[in-house]
């Protein structure tokens, strides 16, 4: 390793601690949202959506490490879980039509 990452990667408690907080807050203010009900139905499910979305970049970046990796493993991983999650959405309707046929689990 060079001494330049090293160096990135040796900044002690303090950043983990700043992403920390910052994602309890996150899930602070889920909460509150939750209670408060400020938003329509499909309000609260878009702002829910992007906190979580934030907060799962967060923990991908600082605490599984993917800040310090390389571009190429980024860009090899994003494209991958954008087609799977894709395809997930090719075969949701099959789930919805099971219940409309009246499958019981």
């Amino acid at each position: 390793m060079t001494p330049e990452l090293l160096h990135a990667h040796d900044n002690g408690n303090r950043t983990a601690f700043v992403v920390w907080a910052g994602l309890l807050a996150i899930t602070a203010i889920e909460v509150v949202l939750a209670y408060v009900q400020i938003f329509s139905t499909a309000g609260m499910l878009a702002v829910l959506m992007a906190l979580s979305l934030v907060k799962a970049a967060l923990i991908m970046a600082w605490f599984m490490h993917l800040k310090f990796e390389s571009r190429s493993l980024v860009l090899s991983l994003v494209p991958a879980v954008t087609i799977v999650i894709a395809l997930l959405f090719v075969f949701f309707p099959d789930g919805f039509r099971a219940f409309e046929l009246g499958v019981q689990p």
